[in-house]
């Protein structure tokens, strides 16, 4: 059952991360290419009237690491509390941004709310790349010093970041250089994202240009792709490890490689859905190839003390996940009619739909 449970946690989290992964590459976009109010406006819209439905999936993926695994869902919301409150923050400026903006048509409120949508999206995609990059590189569980645990065994507290910076300190941060570099492939992958969304959805006077930067920023993907695999041995002493024990896992980056080649056509592509397609395949790529990297562990400890957390140590009762199955099966139906019905609703291009007013 707690691989029942890990796959369905996964797909969720994985899920989430396309359909909102869109809406964070959108800000972005906004962000720094959108000049005209009437790019403005059409790009917002490729946000705004889907980010509500989107984010359903984050919380259906909350609430599935609380039932399944509650130790995990302990250990890493007390561990993380500093960055996860700065995550409600921004989510919360993020949606503000896009539901105030159209409220008065003054260019300074637009101005304020857009800076608001633009900046929180950006550092969003920033944090979650760097948590993924935490799930990676492990924490100190049981805050050792010494050889000592100052609390118990599953239990941690990161500072933002630590002064050495380095991801092989006792105590690291949230931040060091390695997370920030898987932080900043995930500002890289969900802008491409972003910008394949905003040209599939809209026809804004920025599109051509939105894919020739598609393709550029593809290629510091490729290289900064080529970049963390080199460095991952500083991490992990096997990298290689699952892959060699469970050759079936090889599709996941062959997922990602092929969405990240396949990226490489943008400008040649005959159909808008090619481009969002590849992006597409890109995130469930990188997304599952670092679990199946990790697969049992879900959050490793960087010294010998105190064990992995993992699927099996941290899951609740082989009862309770039981009991819970068809209720995950009525609640994803639920989402899905939900999303199938929304996204019928805003098929096609999204230029004239009305929104924020």
């Amino acid at each position: 059952m707690e691989i029942f449970w890990f796959i369905i946690i996964a797909v969720v989290v994985t899920v989430f991360f396309i359909l909102d992964g869109y809406d964070f590459g959108t800000g972005i976009i906004h962000l720094f290419f959108a000049k005209k109010e009437k790019d403005k406006e059409v790009i917002s819209k490729a946000a705004g009237l889907f980010w509500d439905s989107n984010e359903v999936w984050l919380v259906a993926a909350g609430g599935l690491v609380f039932m399944a695994f509650p130790t995990l869902y302990a250990s890493v919301f007390s561990g993380f509390y500093l960055p996860l409150i700065i995550v409600l923050w921004l989510m919360i400026f993020r949606a503000l941004g896009l539901e105030l903006r159209g409220q008065f048509h003054h260019p300074v409120w637009k101005s304020f709310w857009d800076t608001a949508f633009g900046v929180s999206s950006l550092l969003l995609v920033l944090f979650f790349g760097i948590a993924l990059g935490n799930m990676a590189r492990g924490v100190n569980l049981g805050g050792v010093e010494d050889g000592v645990s100052t609390y118990e065994a599953h239990y941690f507290f990161l500072p933002l970041w630590d002064a050495s910076f380095s991801p092989t300190t006792t105590h690291p941060g949230v931040i060091d250089w390695f997370t920030l570099v898987i932080g900043i492939i995930a500002v890289v992958t969900l802008t491409i994202h972003g910008a394949n969304w905003v040209v599939l959805k809209t026809q804004a006077s920025i599109n051509e240009q939105l894919k020739k930067v598609s393709f550029r920023l593809n290629i510091a993907l490729a290289l900064l792709t080529v970049f963390s695999v080199s460095i991952w041995h500083l991490i992990e002493p096997q990298p290689l490890h699952n892959y060699l024990k469970y050759p079936l896992f090889l599709i996941f980056p062959a997922i990602y490689f092929i969405g990240l080649i396949g990226q490489f056509f943008v400008l040649k592509f005959k159909k808008e859905a090619h481009a969002f397609t590849s992006s597409c395949l890109m995130i469930v790529g990188g997304i599952s190839s670092t679990l199946a990297t990790m697969f049992p562990t879900i959050l490793p400890s960087t010294h010998n003390e105190s064990p992995d957390l993992t699927i099996y140590n941290t899951a609740t009762s082989e009862y309770g996940m039981s009991v819970a199955v068809p209720w995950i099966i009525i609640g994803l139906i639920l989402i899905l009619i939900y999303f199938i019905i929304q996204k019928k609703l805003n098929a096609g291009k999204i230029d004239n739909r009305e929104y924020g007013h």
